[in-house]
Order: structure tokens, then sequence, then C-alpha cells
């Protein structure tokens, strides 16, 4: 065979002390992140820095979404060449690392989720307050300082195959100035001033890619943590409703772990995803095919018996997308 190229437990009880705890882990830096903006405004931060900062945010998001998440890692859909392409340097974008090594972790995450040999589980070290702590410390950030790598040959051999995907993957560093350097250049230029370039850099840049991390972490931690499980899978993730809008419909995490190659993840009635509404639009341009939508009759079939969520007849089809 030809060698390949160098590439780069917890229940659904509410208001327990493990759930609050955790809650309180990751809303407390959002609710300071969120006063950081009516505090500043006036002469830190202007229209033109919060314009820069959404679109900026939603381009990487979306970019990791559909593109590393469920186009590159799970094959959701099969989209063409230049979308497949476009898809890869959005995704990079987000500075959330090489797509090739992305890719390659959230397989691994997938195939052990929970269990050992998972990447990145908040259930590491056990379920006592203080270990689920370190735990979701662990998979929000420590884990990506371990000295352990996921073997992206073994993980990612689809991407490392094709040549254009492969230098994509190589030159991270190059779109990553690209994303930084971006709103600088697009607030300087728009207020003819470094001031404005500054304040962009910070709002549209560092304040941007701080909140998507975190934002992109939290689906690794806190909903490996708490939140519904409508369905049945075999580890504990769940849906968390109040980070839908912001992971672009990655939150909805029980359906996705249950059905892991679902282009659509918020199944329900009045689940937001974005994702799978612009897969959507991509597929009526022409631009995507084979897209996996789920049918009812297939999300009901992963429904957990007496969830007792009342929503067994809300499920959202293709055509809802």
């Amino acid at each position: 065979m030809t060698p390949l190229p160098t590439a780069t437990l917890g229940g659904d009880r509410k208001r327990s002390i493990e759930q609050i705890t955790l809650l309180l882990f990751i809303t407390i830096p959002f609710v300071a992140l969120a006063a950081a903006v009516p505090l500043a405004w006036g002469w830190g931060v202007s229209w033109l820095d919060l314009g820069l900062m959404t679109f900026m945010y939603f381009l990487g998001c979306h970019g990791i979404t559909i593109g590393f998440h469920r186009h590159f890692t799970h094959r959701s859909f099969k989209a063409r060449r230049p979308l497949r392409i476009a898809l890869a340097i959005a995704g990079s974008m987000a500075v959330e690392g090489p797509l090739v090594r992305w890719v390659a972790d959230h397989r691994k995450h997938h195939k052990y989720s929970d269990a050992e040999g998972d990447p990145h589980s908040p259930w590491r070290f056990g379920e006592t307050v203080p270990a689920l702590m370190k735990g979701l410390w662990w998979a929000h950030i420590g884990w990506m300082f371990d000295e352990e790598q996921t073997p992206q040959h073994k993980y990612a051999p689809d991407l490392i195959r094709d040549p254009a995907l492969r230098r994509i993957s190589r030159q991270f560093w190059v779109w990553t100035l690209v994303s930084l350097l971006i709103p600088p250049v697009v607030g300087g230029l728009v207020t003819w001033s470094w001031t404005g370039a500054l304040t962009a850099f910070f709002w549209g840049s560092l304040v941007r890619v701080a909140l998507l991390h975190h934002v992109t972490w939290s689906i690794n931690s806190i909903c490996h943590a708490v939140g519904k499980r409508p369905f049945t899978s075999r580890d504990r993730s769940g849906n968390v409703w109040w980070l839908a809008v912001l992971s672009c419909g990655e939150s909805w995490h029980n359906l996705h772990h249950a059905d892991p190659t679902s282009a659509r993840h918020g199944v329900m009635r009045g689940q937001i995803d974005s994702s799978a509404r612009i897969i959507r639009w991509f597929e009526m341009l022409g631009w995507a095919s084979d897209v996996r939508w789920p049918s009812a009759n297939r999300v009901a079939s992963r429904r957990r018996p007496a969830a007792g969520d009342g929503n067994s007849r809300e499920v959202g089809t293709a055509e809802t997308a």
C-alpha cells in the first residue's frame, strides 16, 4: 500500500450541585464578556467593530460547524470542489487548529466518546465535584496541552490524500494571519485612522477568537456534562439550548451523538440550527449533494424510551432544515 504523505456519566437530575457548578463555570465568563460591550460603548467599541466581530465570528463558526465538523469529519453531505476548498479555508480562519488535526481529534472523540481513549471527556477523572471540575477544565482547554497526539494517518487518511486539503492544513498559520488581519485592515480603511484599526483588531480579532474558542470548547465540556438527553447515545452528550445560536446549532449535541452523520442537529421544533439552514441553501444552489437529512422515522428510532421531554411529535424534516 502506498504510504500516506506527511500531514500535519451524569444523569438528568436537575439542580444537582454538579450541574450548578458546571453551569457557573461556563456562564460567568460569558456574562463578563457581554458586560464589556456596554461598558466600553462610546470609547472602545463602535458599530463597525461589532459588525466586524459578528461577521468574522459566524464566518469562522460556520466554517467549523459546516466544514470541519459536518462535512470533513462526518461526511454529512458531498460538496463540489470549490465549496470544499472554501469550507476548509473558512474553518481554518476560526483559529482552532489545522484541518487534518481537528478532524482526526474529533473522529477519535466519537470512537471513544466519554470512555477510555476520548481526548476530551469531562468525566475523565470521576464524578465527584472536584473530579468534575478538573474534568471540565480538561475537556474545555487542558486536553489540547496533552502530550498524547491523535495519529492523523489513522483517523484522517482521506484528508491527507487530498493535496489541496493537505496544503490548507499545513498553511494554517497563513489563514490565522488572514483571519486576524481582516478586521483591522477594514476598520482602518473605513475610519481612515489607526484608532479604528486598533479597536477593530481588539473586538473583531481578539475578542471574536476568544469567544468562538470558548463556545466551541463548551461543546466538548458543558454539552457532555449537562443538558437534556431525549435520544439514545452511548455517551453523556446533552442538548444545551442557550448555546444554540452562538454554536451555530452544534449544542443540540445529544442527537448528533445519537446520529453522527446527520446534517441537521436541531431536529425538534424551535431548535435553531443555522448550519443546517446554510447546508440546505448549498443544496438548493447545487453546491452540495447527497445531504443526509434526518427523516422523522430515523429520528423517532433514536428517541430514548419515556424521555419525558414532551417533544415526541415535534420532529423536523429535511424540508424544514
